[in-house]
């Protein structure tokens, strides 16, 4: 795959979780803008791997570069204290889920003034969809695509074959006979795994039955026989004793070990499986999350680079985002932390495309969709929605009254 060079002097970087490091003032500096280092905030673990990306636009410009790692179960905090003291990184990545809250909370500059000279930025650089509706909110550009997500399914071929399953499921009525099939191992062993975070499986679960959440009016709609079709698929894993109840299930370990050996993820899981168990190499496979009634819908789960509001340094944020778009910088992202391009020229790479996986996070890309763009999702619906469900398949509360409850509690909340 090509890759950017490496440059021997490394960004001078710090990593600081759970403290706000490096934040812009609340206004320019005197005479232009400021100097200083150029905050950028990354979500998760991959701080470092970020700071391998960026030294060679660092060594080049002469820009100091500061990575903040923040835990994506921490960006709401975090959020909330840099709005409330008026200060806050320069770059920032965005889940698509947080677009809204952010862009909400008056905290991404707008950019569509500013396109026009950075042209790496310009929505033709990305695939139809990711370029508007995942990157604007309100209809003003507030951010801008970084990484290609999407959900597949992950499956232990060589544990499906130990039990007489042939390949990978197609459909969710196919999943969940496997998946009590492989239950039946014996105790602790279960079929599949379902993270009790993952708000967007029972969504794309009910885009598979051919419905949505979001009615015709644009306002959330849990109301639905496909809905309700995704909820009896939802809890039936449960009830099949198919997948485990602990909240603190590590997915990556245990489809390693095989005690569960199918789950649905991203391509990130892709590249942890690789490094921490190669001697698993032709056991595993992807393929696309299994279909419904209507289709093999999944979610669209990639996150956005965005420009604090009142950054001092504008220019230098502007142009790290534009290189963070190149075709080469994406391609070599995928090649250190796993994730997928947004920029169609990297999309269209002949040697990325002749990684197998990759082909099928293409395919499913084509059948990806994005989280209606809610207020708040994260702390509002999607929540909501988790509570409905897991109350019901953890505590057994009644599973009638559990929907009517997350009706009522969702009621009148739209994506305008």
């Amino acid at each position: 795959m090509k890759s950017i060079s490496k440059i021997a002097v490394a960004v001078t970087a710090a990593i600081a979780v759970g403290a706000l490091a490096g934040c812009t003032s609340d206004s320019p500096a005197e005479g232009g803008e400021a100097e200083g280092p150029l905050t950028v905030w990354i979500m998760g673990d991959s701080g470092a791997n970020f700071e391998e990306l960026v030294a060679p636009w660092a060594e080049e410009s002469g820009t100091e570069v500061e990575v903040v790692a923040v835990p994506w179960d921490g960006i709401d905090e975090r959020l909330t204290t840099a709005v409330a003291s008026g200060s806050g990184p320069d770059v920032l990545q965005v889940g698509l889920s947080k677009l809204r809250t952010f862009a909400d909370a008056g905290a991404l500059m707008p950019l569509d003034d500013h396109l026009e000279d950075h042209p790496g930025l310009a929505p033709e650089n990305f695939p139809d969809g990711i370029a508007g509706d995942a990157s604007a909110v309100g209809g003003e550009t507030v951010s801008i695509p970084w990484v290609s997500d999407t959900r597949v399914l992950f499956t232990r071929t060589d544990i499906l074959a130990e039990n007489g399953i042939d390949s990978p499921p197609t459909t969710w009525e196919d999943l969940r006979a496997d998946a009590k099939t492989l239950a039946g191992r014996g105790d602790g062993q279960y079929g599949y795994y379902i993270p009790q975070w993952d708000s967007p499986l029972p969504v794309f679960m009910t885009w598979s039955n051919g419905g949505d959440i979001i009615d015709a009016d644009g306002n959330v709609d849990f109301d639905t026989p496909e809905f309700a079709a995704a909820v009896d698929t939802y809890t039936g894993l449960y009830a099949d004793g198919s997948v485990p109840t602990n909240a603190d299930f590590d997915q990556a370990q245990g489809f390693i070990s095989g005690v569960a050996p199918m789950l649905i993820s991203g391509p990130y899981l892709a590249a942890t499986i690789a490094g921490s168990a190669p001697e698993l190499e032709g056991q595993w496979t992807v393929s696309a999350v299994p279909a419904g009634s209507d289709s093999a819908t999944s979610v669209f789960a990639g996150s956005n680079l965005a420009v604090w509001h009142n950054t001092d340094q504008v220019e230098q944020s502007l142009d790290l985002v534009e290189y963070l778009s190149e075709p080469a910088t994406q391609l070599e992202w995928f090649d250190i932390n796993g994730e997928l391009p947004a920029n169609v020229d990297a999309l269209a790479d002949e040697t990325l495309l002749a990684n197998p996986l990759v082909q099928v996070y293409s395919e499913q890309l084509a059948d990806a969709r994005i989280l209606p763009l809610v207020p708040n999702w994260d702390g509002g619906v999607g929540t909501d929605l988790l509570t409905a469900l897991n109350s019901i398949v953890l505590t057994g509360a009644d599973r009638d009254q559990a929907i009517q409850t997350l009706i009522s509690q969702t009621e009148g909340i739209s994506v305008d």
